[in-house]
């Protein structure tokens, strides 16, 4: 479905923010890395060259993610594993994308908020990945995001509590 169409419910679709974009197109790039190895130049032109809407995408956003992914692809993966409930192999490339992308968020950008990073990964999974696939993906985030971002969590928690 296209930004300009209307979904079934009848609402208008909302605009995808510049945020929103770059995250689509980090995934994508990380995808494509993982099936051809492409380093994160040669990827960040394919998509550049190949997508009209790039240039509504937050530049530095989606760099950050690429790059990030790309150069700690290892230590996301070890960060993930402990949460994934099966041998990361098995995880499909797409969700994979998206675990890797959301796993950097939560650890390298702290000053995103952790439900942001997990409902943009959620909503990716939906746009990308199989049909229980955003099911997977949040459950492996929180775990993460509990890990590595307990005061954050618990100060959320707090909050709703009062």
């Amino acid at each position: 479905m296209s930004e300009q169409q209307t979904p079934a419910a009848g609402k208008p679709a909302k605009p995808k923010s510049a945020r929103r974009r770059a995250r689509e197109f980090a995934v994508q790039g990380i995808y494509q890395w993982q099936l051809t190895g492409d380093t994160a130049g040669t990827i960040e032109r394919n998509l550049r060259d190949s997508e009209t809407s790039f240039t509504r995408a937050d530049e530095a956003l989606f760099r950050a993610i690429l790059f990030g992914v790309l150069k700690d692809a290892a230590v996301l993966k070890e960060a993930l594993i402990p949460h994934v409930d099966r041998d990361f192999a098995e995880v499909s490339p797409v969700e994979a994308a998206i675990l890797f992308a959301g796993a950097f968020e939560i650890i390298q950008m702290p000053e995103t908020p952790y439900p942001v990073i997990v409902n943009e990964s959620i909503e990716l999974a939906k746009t990308f990945g199989g049909a229980d696939g955003h099911k997977f993906v949040n459950g492996v985030l929180d775990k993460l995001a509990a890990a590595k971002r307990p005061e954050e969590i618990e100060a959320i928690r707090a909050k709703r509590r009062h």
